[in-house]
């Protein structure tokens, strides 16, 4: 099970990547746009420097055509690293795009997958993770767990090394359907992750115990 937080606001990587065993961090033009108008080449730079080369870096190119796609995929490669996977829309100037990029060993994220057939014909070219969109496809009428289910079987059946990198949530509930469904990865932003640590219960129950310690052994340190 792969956790990728999606972000790039470095001060929140660097917390989850002290706090947790991610394994890498995805981004899109939406997700940039949050941070402002950032130098965006040292910017994805600084974040390789966070979390090394051993995670995985998702950047997205903007490009609707194979031609404009290609000539993004290029100036990511040359402007971050090698290394990066290349998020690519899954449209049909998409796949040929994919395909060119496998020839060139490069990674490759197919993203913005509302559906089941996307996502097969994204395995059939060799993507190396499948990104759909969990609440999006919700939004849409979609059963988004059977998308993914299905996308499991033929994972699979196939033997294709392809992951099934859940994306977009809204909630907690969704992140752990993805992964009840076959999730290989999910990508989190903060506020989902905010919500689901930062729980008042939890945080009571803390506090209660240390109430307990303290009308035992008046302190509150076990030392």
């Amino acid at each position: 099970m792969e956790f990728l937080l999606d972000t790039i606001n470095l001060e929140t990587i660097r917390l989850y990547n002290d706090c947790l065993e991610i394994d890498g961090v995805t981004s899109n033009p939406s997700i940039v746009k949050k941070e402002g108008r950032v130098d965006f080449y040292q910017h994805m730079k600084d974040i390789r420097q966070v979390i090394g080369f051993d995670k995985t870096l998702h950047v997205q190119v903007i490009g609707k055509t194979y031609e404009e796609m290609m000539t993004d995929a290029k100036a990511l490669i040359s402007e971050i690293d090698s290394d990066i996977y290349i998020k690519v829309p899954t449209t049909l100037d998409g796949l040929k795009v994919m395909k060119e990029l496998k020839k060139m060993e490069i990674g490759v994220t197919a993203t913005a997958i509302y559906s089941t057939f996307q996502g097969i014909m994204a395995i059939n070219v060799g993507a190396d993770y499948i990104a759909p969109y969990y609440n999006r496809m919700e939004n849409l009428g979609v059963q988004s767990s059977e998308v993914l289910l299905e996308l499991s079987e033929v994972i699979k059946t196939s033997q294709s090394s392809t992951k099934i990198l859940a994306a977009s949530f809204k909630n907690v509930l969704q992140v752990n359907s993805a992964i009840s469904a076959g999730a290989h990865a999910v990508t989190i932003g903060p506020d989902i992750l905010d919500n689901g640590l930062n729980l008042v219960s939890v945080d009571q129950a803390v506090e209660d115990f240390r109430d307990d310690w303290f009308s035992l052994y008046d302190k509150y340190s076990i030392e």
